[in-house]
Order: structure tokens, then sequence, then C-alpha cells
């Protein structure tokens, strides 16, 4: 009787970046000090977006989406990584595994189509400034923003059984420094073809058609621009499309080319270079984009460290006329 649901494989070895050991050192310093400024870039956006009451509107609350999307993509990832690098602790459990490659997939599913439902706010805001506030109504963003968080898992519900009911015989050093599709499905001692068909089916057509979305989006906001009569206001959004064009043909490009494939054309130094452009670069680089640039945001922000001093200020008062109060009288 096959069984196909058993694994002889308990533990997978992950390859990390470098064995030299200075080299390691090198790269620690330089992935945690990433790691700690897109913390504390997509942090502070969460902290600013869900205090002030300026920003609950729908761009700021799909921004704050992206800003929880963006401090989990690398999290899931990157303190592997440093461990490996810094302890050379390579090892994860079959189980670690599995779950690291779920909620990967979960997260930058998620984020695929949030991209997709940020770039059509944007279109309606653009293109239909007046009814913005009768179509994007928080009730249709929370619908949609709880739609893409749904279909991310079940995909990666889907990506995720698909690879691990395979059964893993006595190979398990994973080309890769965390767990990630296409290096463990080449793995398995089992058959593959027909699972790589159906991930390459549904990645296909669910990524593609949310980069297609999201291109014809800012199409018709480049139209709206380009209508537009001041000079000054095109230079301004065209900067501000450019900026936005870029990091989403970034992300996609590089999602897709990662997981709309075969198994067989994986490159583990070339795929290690890509899988950072999305896990790492991106959350870096998507408050700066799409947040820090903003004036309403940064003046958020500016109210939000004005508000702590002034809290910190009074509670040192505060401590120290009850120290007053409290010291013994002299004579």
């Amino acid at each position: 009787m096959q069984r196909h649901n058993l694994s002889a494989v308990s533990e997978f070895i992950l390859i990390g970046l470098s064995d030299a050991p200075h080299v390691r050192l090198l790269l620690f310093v330089l992935f945690l000090t990433i790691y700690l400024a897109t913390m504390a870039g997509n942090i502070t956006i969460l902290l600013a977006v869900s205090t002030d009451t300026r920003l609950h509107n729908p761009m700021y609350f799909f921004l704050g989406n992206l800003a929880l999307l963006d401090i989990l993509c690398p999290t899931i990832t990157v303190p592997k990584m440093l461990g490996a690098l810094l302890l050379d602790n390579k090892g994860i459990s079959f189980k670690g595994c599995l779950f690291q490659l779920f909620f990967l997939i979960h997260v930058v599913g998620t984020e695929i189509f949030l991209l997709a439902v940020m770039a059509y706010d944007r279109y309606v805001a653009v293109c239909h400034p007046l009814k913005y506030l009768n179509i994007m109504r928080m009730k249709l963003c929370a619908h949609l923003a709880i739609g893409t968080w749904l279909v991310g898992f079940l995909n990666s519900l889907l990506h995720t059984s698909l690879v691990f009911t395979l059964l893993f015989c006595d190979s398990n050093h994973v080309d890769q420094y965390y767990c990630d599709i296409p290096p463990v499905l080449g793995l398995s001692c089992s058959s593959t073809w027909s699972r790589e068909l159906v991930i390459l089916a549904v990645a296909g057509v669910l990524g593609s058609g949310a980069f297609v979305l999201t291109l014809i989006s800012y199409l018709y906001i480049l139209l709206a621009i380009l209508a537009t009569n001041s000079s000054q206001s095109r230079h301004k959004a065209f900067s501000t499309c450019a900026s936005h064009l870029t990091v989403v043909c970034l992300f996609y490009g590089t999602t897709i080319c990662t997981y709309v494939r075969p198994s067989s054309t994986y490159s583990p130094q070339r795929d290690r270079i890509v899988s950072m452009l999305y896990g790492i670069l991106t959350p870096l680089l998507n408050p700066i984009i799409y947040s820090l640039r903003n004036k309403e945001l940064r003046s958020a922000l500016r109210r939000g460290i004005r508000q702590l001093r002034t809290a910190v200020t009074a509670q040192q008062h505060l401590a120290q006329s009850r120290a007053s109060s409290a010291a013994p009288a002299v004579g």
C-alpha cells in the first residue's frame, strides 16, 4: 500500500548565504540593520494610522494593512536566517518548515491581492473624486481587506498541502535560506508534475490577474493625470505613480518569477537574490514609497511625537511633585 502522506525526513537543513565566518558576520549586521529599519518604518505607520483619527479613511486603512504585511513577511524568514548566520544553526523541523512556508505564502499572496485593491482605491480617488466616498465606504473597504486575507489563506493552504503531502526520502538540504515551494518540491522522491501543474495554474491565474488589474488601474490614473491642465500637478502625480509602479512591478515581477515556473528551472544563486527583492527589500521600501512621502502621514507623525513628548513631560512633572511632597521636612 502506497504511503502518500508520510515522510522519512524529520528535519530540513537550510543552505545559508555563505560558509565563510567573516562574510556571515557582515551579512548578519547588514540584514539585522535592514530588518530593524523595516520594523521601525512599518510599525510607525501602523501606529499612526490606527491612532490618528484624521487618517481613518480608505487609503490609510489599506496602507495599515500593507504595513502589517510588511512586518510579517520578513519576520517569517529573516530571524531564522540571522540565527543561521550568527550561530550556524541551519536546521529546521519538518513541521517548522511546513508552517514557515504556509505563513510566507499566505502573507505574500495577501499582499499581491492587496496591491490590486489599493490600485483600485487610487483609481476611484483620481478618476471619480466626487463619487469616492460613496463608492469606497468603510464597510466595502473592510470586506475587500478581509477578502484579500481570506484568499491569501486559501491560496496558501492549497499550495502547502500540495507540497507537504509528498514523500521526502533521503535528501533534506533546502537550497534556500528559508523553506520555499521550488526548493522543497525538488527534494521530493515522488512524482511532482501534477502538483506543479496545479501550483502553476493557480499562481499564474491569481498572480497575473491581480497584476493586470493593478496595471489597468494605474493606466486609467495616468490618463486622468494627462488630462489635467496644471503642469505642476501632473509632475507631482507622475512622480507618485512612477514610484508606486516601480515597487509594484518589483514585487509582482519577483513573485511571479519565483512561483509561476517549473521547479526544474530553480537556480539557488539567482533565486536567493530574487527572493530577497520581494521578501526583504520591498517591505523596507513600501513605507518610504507609499507613506513617508505623504504630507498627511508626516503631519500625523509629528503630531504623535508632540503628544508623546507632552505625555512624557507631564509624567516627569508628576513624578517630581510626588517626590517633593514625600520628602521629609527639613528642620
